[in-house]
């Protein structure tokens, strides 16, 4: 590899990867953060144990469902316009998420933040074999 190429490479991963790092955080904290708020949570929406976990599971089975079409649907797009769908639906929902007032609006709302969040992983990866050589993918991924 050439000099230039390199420095190209070592400009994209540190405009890149920082962004995408910082992204992979706040979806682990927001799949978190519904155990944070159970013992607040359960107690406004009158949960039971049962309850409270079907809820939890719920984001779990949008996640599964929409997981393939949004990456079809991210490869017909393209990246720029697919992870802004993602992110904007998964800050509304989780937004909403704040507000649910009943089990049944918690579900919902469980759901549809899983389909929301369905292509960001294997989008990024995605993502990154658009930008990165495949000689330099493992170190990137």
């Amino acid at each position: 590899m050439d000099g230039i190429v390199k420095a190209t490479i070592r400009r994209i991963t540190w405009r890149l990867m920082p962004l995408l790092c910082l992204l992979y955080l706040v979806a682990y904290i927001d799949r978190q953060n519904v155990a944070f708020a159970k013992l607040q949570m359960v107690g406004d929406l009158g949960l039971s144990e049962a309850a409270y976990g079907l809820g939890s599971a719920l984001f779990f089975l949008g996640y599964c469902i929409f997981e393939i079409p949004s990456n079809l649907i991210l490869d017909r797009v393209g990246p720029r316009l697919w992870f802004a769908r993602i992110i904007g639906a998964w800050g509304l929902v989780t937004l909403a998420l704040g507000f649910a007032w009943t089990p049944t609006s918690f579900y919902i709302l469980r759901f549809l933040l899983g389909v929301a969040e369905a292509g960001f992983f294997p989008g990024v990866l995605y993502l990154l074999t658009l930008w990165f050589p495949q000689a330099e993918r493992a170190r990137a991924i």
